[in-house]
């Protein structure tokens, strides 16, 4: 597993609650924590551990750089809220406004952000090409010369070590429930309508579920007859010890044609290391089901995916079957999604980051880890209110962009709870867009 700050879980599980939230990863904390300060009573509610899964697996990149059109709202809003998070509570997330550098000698690359960039002005974002003469100073880390580049110097990052669980300090701070090692294994309905959510542990009373429960989200909605089309693809990351960071950008990515890597500091002056879109594919029951929606996606991509092997089949996070609530389910068996990291890949990982900053040769490798990241067809998160199962809300299928976007995200999810005027129209991230054949494009960026 990467590294985790654990947390103490609430000591009762309530009876009942305003709101239950079923998954600990940065979304659910965040729509807990806005709904808690709204004087909603809310339960939060996760198999293992809060961020045990993907919330602690990936670049901790919060960004507005070259971010899908219909993302972009979200990812503006989140900023702001990282950055008053931390004023509000007291808690350390590890967000900074580093700036994101990107570098490239691949010129179709440079044009892309390019194109980005007069959009994203446009939106108010602040975003700046960098020319080759540029690229020397926001580069000298890597002594090379680029073609080109860009700069969001309001971008930043945030350390997934540390992230979730002090949102989740904050919510019981609140007066909120964070239950752990606790899982849903449905719920309960009256009238067509939930009344309760059934946990391994007892039944608590509510009208209100948002399922924020990552790559579980589909198989959970199976159980409803709600076809929510997602894939989880296998990415491994590692992380190198601290040293002398002083010239070394604090969040950079690089491309050279098609490989490519990046490097985000962690609050301990450790160095994160992955590459951008490289990933494993694990065939299973729930991948062929929905094979045909994400064939434009893999086409796309098929340069950095390659078919995986057994992992996500035994995982048992992608099954078709159905489960009863008074039996044991697939996530109690399965209480962490801990993939084994693609040894390749890692070694490949490391010999970039070298070669592209040799001072990072000194560092010893502290973790490797990998992460099922939740798709959608899209690439774009699936949000709303499910309508064959009235006081439901899914927040699932962050196609591992979760983390950067998720206090946006939990605002907007609180405020549909909630009634009130949402932070940013929810209309691009309904889920029911996946109902049509024509279900909208793949995420451009």
């Amino acid at each position: 597993m990467p590294p985790l700050d654990r947390l103490t879980s609430s000591p009762v599980l309530p009876a009942s609650a305003d709101v239950v939230v079923v998954g600990g990863g940065i979304v659910g904390c965040f729509t807990a924590y806005y709904l808690a300060r709204r004087g909603m009573t809310v339960a939060l509610v996760e198999k293992g551990i809060v961020g045990g899964e993907q919330s602690s697996r990936n670049w901790g990149w919060c960004r507005q750089q070259n971010r899908d059109a219909r993302e972009l709202p979200m990812a503006r809003a989140a900023i702001d809220l990282w950055e008053a998070f931390g004023r509000e509570t007291g808690e350390q997330t590890g967000f900074h406004r580093c700036g994101l550098v990107y570098l490239s000698n691949n010129q179709e690359e440079i044009d892309t952000w390019a194109s980005w960039g007069s959009f994203a002005k446009s939106e108010g974002v602040e975003t700046y090409m960098l020319s080759a003469a540029d690229t020397l100073e926001k580069g000298r880390a890597t002594g090379r010369q680029w073609k080109g580049g860009v700069y969001s110097p309001t971008d930043g990052s945030a350390d997934p070590s540390i992230a979730a669980p002090a949102v989740a300090r904050a919510i019981m701070k609140l007066g909120g429930t964070v239950m752990q090692n606790c899982a849903v294994r449905g719920l309960e309905l009256q009238g067509g309508r939930v009344a309760g959510v059934v946990t391994e542990s007892g039944t608590i009373r509510t009208t209100n579920v948002v399922l924020a429960n990552g790559a579980w989200a589909s198989s959970f909605c199976h159980q409803y007859g709600v076809r929510f089309p997602q894939a989880s693809i296998r990415q491994t990351a590692l992380q190198v010890g601290a040293g002398d960071n002083s010239a070394i950008p604090a969040a950079l990515y690089t491309s050279d044609g098609h490989a490519n890597v990046a490097m985000t500091r962690r609050s301990n002056g450790h160095y994160a290391l992955a590459i951008s879109g490289a990933a494993c594919v694990d065939p299973t029951p729930q991948f062929l089901r929905f094979s045909a929606q994400f064939m434009p996606m893999f086409l796309k991509r098929w340069r950095k995916l390659k078919i995986g092997g057994l992992q996500g089949v035994t995982s048992g996070h992608e099954t078709l079957s159905k489960w009863r609530l008074d039996r044991e389910t697939p996530m109690e068996r399965m209480r962490i999604l801990d993939p084994t990291p693609d040894a390749a890949s890692v070694r490949k990982t490391h010999r970039r980051a070298v070669d592209l900053v040799p001072e990072l040769g000194s560092r010893p490798i502290v973790a490797s880890w990998a992460g099922f990241v939740d798709s959608t067809p899209d690439g774009v998160p699936g949000i709303g209110a499910l309508d064959a199962i009235p006081g439901v809300i899914l927040a699932a299928g962050f196609s591992g962009h979760g983390f950067g976007i998720g206090p946006g995200a939990g605002h907007l999810i609180a405020d549909l709870v909630s009634g009130a005027v949402p932070i940013v129209d929810p209309k691009p991230y309904h889920p029911d867009r996946f109902q049509s054949s024509a279900w909208g494009k793949v995420a451009e960026f």
